[in-house]
C-alpha cells in the first residue's frame, strides 16, 4: 500500500505507486488550505493520517479519487461526512470547497476532468 504526498505533479514513478492498490483508480485526499495531495492507498483514511501527520488539519482535508483510465475526478469518500462541518454526504456539497477541490486535483492531475 502505497501513498505519497504530492506538493507538485506526481512523477512517472509516483504514479506507478499510487495506482498500485487498484491499477486503474487511485483515492485522493486534498488539502484544501496547505493545497497538497495524498494520493494511492486503500482507504482515504491512509492519505487522511498521512497528511494529518504532515501538519494539515482535519477540517481542511476532503476525499475524492481519480480514474487513471478515463481521467475523471470525483469528490466522494466517507472522510467527507462532517455533519459538524454541514457536509452529510460522501459528496463534496459545499460549491466553493468542491470547486477547490477539483481545481487543485486538475492542477496535479492534468487532463483530468469532472
Amino acid at each position: 500500500m502505497a501513498v505519497v504526498i504530492l506538493k507538485e505533479k506526481p512523477t512517472e514513478e509516483q504514479l506507478a505507486q499510487i495506482a498500485e492498490e487498484f491499477n486503474d483508480y487511485a483515492k485522493i485526499v486534498i488539502d484544501l488550505n496547505r493545497e497538497i495531495v495524498a494520493a494511492g492507498g486503500q482507504l482515504h483514511t491512509d492519505g487522511e493520517d498521512l497528511l494529518l501527520k504532515d501538519g494539515s488539519h482535519q477540517e481542511n482535508l476532503w476525499g475524492g479519487g481519480i480514474d487513471l483510465v478515463s481521467k475523471k475526478i470525483d469528490c466522494t469518500a466517507v472522510i467527507n461526512i462532517r455533519p459538524t462541518q454541514e457536509n452529510n454526504s460522501l459528496e463534496i456539497l459545499e460549491p466553493l470547497k468542491r470547486r477547490k477541490f477539483f481545481k487543485i486535483t486538475k492542477r496535479f492531475f492534468e487532463g483530468y476532468e469532472e
